[in-house]
């Protein structure tokens, strides 16, 4: 059983429309439909038809106003949040202005694949991205299922759900390696020399130098999550626990260590920062903070109420994400940690897409910036103050993809890496810094 085999649709929506609601033919909108005045949907654009909202807030002009979501193990119904990435082709666009529609806030689906036939004509995005600032370098194509594990060193590294282990060069992005694993990657992590590999009741490691590999045994179940801190390899697993192993010189081979446990469900993101290990499950819990030197547990947080699905350290805070669609910031205080800032500020009573990923790097001028993925198909980009951070998380821009990004993660000259359910691998950099190298 794997953490993700929930069902498609997390909670339900919070108002039902009772009366019949008029629907817009999704051909017609894109410009596709020859049926003409024998198509059984409207063929209008005016008041109370083209994607307006209804007074129960539905979405006219989509067959599926029921909001079922396909194809998502995540899957949380669309928010609140504008720019969403579903994409042109069902009309399902976010409209404001009493029913008149913002252009060209959503990406085109199909020009996502290639084929569309609208041109300039089209009412959605042909573009990857809503900023000037970032745009995606390449799409590395390999995978056949989601990736779920990103690491870097002079070559890049992806791991998937289709059992295998890629390599690729860092100069022309080819896939120069790839290694069948015999089960689904859930985690990489490249430390000290080592490439770790997250696996069912394993974790795998090679020298990356000598070539050599060790099984490492005790998990049970899948692990989600590795991190190193202070010379040590801690694994998330299935089973909500977290062991460790030490490296020892004298066989030339990592040794069990110990176990850390308390958690009641899959640990599924561990960041390590100032000597202590952070955790987060689908208990929704962080079980913040695992002091490495006395293997306690010195604080468990409770905040979220869905899945912790990733955690980040920035300077002196701790960020939190969860499928409940918030992020939260924590700090510490004479108490403990407690959250100083949660985004978003407002709670309207809507659903959010779930928050899955979280990364940290830094804009062409240096300043931080937080991204943050959507079980939405969407990359938003928030900055990152330094200091303060009460109602400072300034939206940058969205970067939109074919499925969700189940994993971000930043690499050397403003590069950032995403991998999406569908498999594929985009490479993102800041403008300024591609033409600063061009």
């Amino acid at each position: 059983m794997e953490v993700d085999d929930g069902p498609a649709r997390v909670g339900g929506k919070r108002h039902i429309s009772s009366h019949r609601i008029p629907q817009v033919c999704r051909y017609w909108q894109e410009g596709r439909c020859n049926k003409g005045d024998s198509c059984q949907w409207l063929h209008s654009s005016g008041p109370g038809t083209s994607g307006r909202l209804d007074g129960d807030n539905f979405l006219v002009g989509s067959k599926r106003h029921n909001n079922v979501v396909e194809g998502r193990r995540w899957g949380k119904p669309r928010g609140r949040r504008g720019g969403g990435g579903g994409g042109g082709g069902g009309g399902r666009g976010i409209f404001t202005d009493g029913g008149r529609p913002r252009p060209r806030d959503k990406p085109c689906i199909f020009w996502m694949k290639g084929d569309c036939n609208r041109g300039s004509q089209c009412n959605f995005l042909h573009s990857y991205s809503t900023t000037t600032e970032m745009e995606m370098m390449t799409q590395l194509t390999g995978h056949t299922k989601a990736v779920k594990g990103i690491a870097l060193s002079s070559s890049l590294y992806t791991g998937g759900q289709d059992k295998s282990v890629k390599v690729w060069n860092s100069d022309d992005g080819k896939c120069t390696t790839t290694v069948p694993m015999g089960s689904e990657v859930e985690s990489l992590l490249i430390a000290s020399g080592w490439l770790f590999v997250g696996l069912p009741n394993e974790v795998r490691a090679w020298n990356m130098q000598t070539n050599a590999q060790q099984s490492l045994d005790g998990p049970k179940g899948q692990v989600y999550a590795l991190a190193v801190c202070e010379d040590t390899l801690f694994a998330g697993s299935q089973d909500g626990s977290i062991l460790a192993w030490k490296y020892n010189t004298a066989v030339n081979a990592f040794q069990p260590a110990y176990g850390l446990y308390g958690h009641a469900g899959a640990v599924v993101t561990l960041q390590a920062a100032g000597g202590r290990l952070y955790s987060g499950s689908t208990d929704k819990s962080i079980r913040v903070v695992w002091n490495i030197a006395t293997r306690e547990c010195l604080f468990t947080l409770h905040g979220h109420s869905n899945v912790v699905m990733s955690l980040l350290c920035w300077e002196q805070f701790l960020l939190s994400c969860s499928l409940d669609g918030y992020i939260k910031v924590w700090a510490a205080t004479p108490s403990g940690l407690e959250v100083t800032y949660t985004y978003p500020e407002d709670d309207q009573g809507d659903e959010l897409d779930g928050a899955l990923a979280l990364c940290g790097t830094v804009d062409a001028q240096g300043k931080p910036v937080l991204l943050c993925s959507y079980n939405d198909n969407t990359v938003r980009l928030y900055d990152l103050p330094t200091r303060c951070f009460v109602r400072s998380f300034n939206e940058r821009g969205v970067l939109f993809s074919r499925d969700e990004v189940r994993v971000l993660q930043g690499g050397p000259g403003g590069l950032v890496f995403s991998g999406e359910s569908s498999g594929d691998v985009k490479v993102w950099c800041w403008t300024k810094a591609i033409s600063s190298t061009g």
